[in-house]
């Protein structure tokens, strides 16, 4: 009787440390991310000499690491540009060096190579039809794409490229293309910036109507964004199966089908669209019209599709400040230091989690960015990394 009695005490310590390593192992898998925008390298990048970059590149590495993050969302096309030497656009101005020229060294290469150093990943982060935030054309380098495409148009939003226009849909996966084949990325990332406003294509959408095109005008633009999209996704992974593509539409789901034109019944519910879904959830829990916890569940009944995995993108950039779109919440962001921590406990609950994403790098580590409030998130959100699973 004893014998049995030790048998299954032995059996149940085994089964614990099976359960407890296979958990660790599942958990490693998770994503801990943090967004570094075209803002963070006018802070650390633009106008410094060379070596000092690559300093500033080591110790933003090292603040990530240091916080547990394993992976970065790194723009590295914002305007219709490249923060790398391109066949397709021109470089960035915002990793210009101290003698106003791109540095004698690879950015974006010694970017991913310092990060894979310290096992954290690199998504290259793409705006694919933003040129220019200004609608002043005078303010464009000579050799923006803007002067390529004759179809591009000045909007409410900024000078975009036309979704319209296969030959830039063409150029967007070219460009695409280029980052996998040349450098060990991780992931190619799409944000929220789709269709600008609702007269971009007319004019395409007429071309199509008169060569006898059958779609109605929001299925045309739904169309436009899923093919680029789908498209992506197949090139990609013609190249390397192990690049992740993902998008990151705003976290109201209304907006992403009237105005975005993401058709996400379709993305979300078929392979060949994505791998993952990282909404920009920048809501507290008190928000009046889209609350934190109701939004987080609407996106994950959404995937229909069990490899598509879900990564809610984080306000952080909210910390200690007024939310007026928030209504009666508008002032959950002051009055609460630990929205953060609390949202990724949350998130962690629903079937479709595969980790987190925060907005961005400077509200973390930039005292310039910083307030009291943020400074207390910043340390709750360390200790629930800390202590939690993921």
């Amino acid at each position: 009787m004893k014998y049995y009695f030790y048998v299954i005490s032995l059996l149940f310590v085994i089964s614990i440390f099976y359960a407890f390593t296979n958990n660790t192992r599942e958990n490693e898998k998770k994503t801990r991310a943090v967004y570094f925008s075209y803002i963070e390298f006018d802070n650390y990048i633009l106008d410094s000499d060379d070596e000092t970059q690559k300093k500033n590149i080591n110790d933003i590495i090292n603040n990530i690491k240091s916080l547990g993050l394993n992976r970065i969302i790194l723009h590295v096309r914002a305007f219709s540009d490249s923060i790398y030497k391109s066949k397709y656009y021109p470089v960035s101005k915002h990793v210009l060096n101290n003698n106003h020229e791109y540095p004698k060294y690879d950015v974006l290469d010694y970017f991913i190579k310092t990060a894979h150093k310290n096992n954290i990943k690199i998504d290259a982060w793409i705006n694919p039809y933003r040129i220019s935030n200004s609608k002043d054309i005078n303010s464009l380098d000579k050799n923006s794409v803007y002067y390529e495409y004759s179809d591009s148009k000045v909007t409410e939003k900024g000078i975009y490229l036309n979704p319209g226009n296969k030959d830039v849909q063409k150029l967007i996966v070219n460009g695409i293309k280029e980052i996998v084949k040349k450098y060990d990325v991780d992931g190619i990332h799409f944000d929220d910036y789709f269709y600008p406003d609702k007269e971009i294509d007319l004019d395409s959408f007429n071309e199509y109507i008169k060569n006898g095109g059958k779609l109605s005008l929001k299925e045309y633009r739904y169309d436009n964004v899923k093919s680029l999209i789908r498209e992506t996704y197949k090139e990609i992974k013609n190249i390397n199966k192990n690049v992740l593509f993902g998008i990151a539409p705003e976290g109201n789901i209304d907006n992403c089908l009237d105005n975005s034109f993401l058709d996400l019944k379709e993305i979300l519910s078929h392979e060949g669209y994505i791998d993952y879904i990282m909404p920009q959830i920048y809501f507290g829990f008190q928000n009046q019209t889209r609350p934190f916890n109701k939004t987080l569940n609407e996106w994950n009944d959404l995937i229909k599709v069990d490899s598509i995995k879900l990564l809610p993108a984080l306000a952080f950039y909210k910390s200690g400040k007024l939310d007026k779109y928030a209504l009666s919440g508008s002032d959950e962001w002051i009055n609460n230091s630990d929205i953060i921590a609390k949202e990724i406990i949350e998130s962690r609950k629903i079937n479709k989690y595969n980790g987190f994403s925060l907005f961005s790098y400077n509200y973390l580590f930039n005292q310039k960015y910083q307030n009291e409030t943020s400074i207390n998130e910043f340390n709750n959100l360390k200790k629930v990394l800390k202590e939690g699973t993921n």
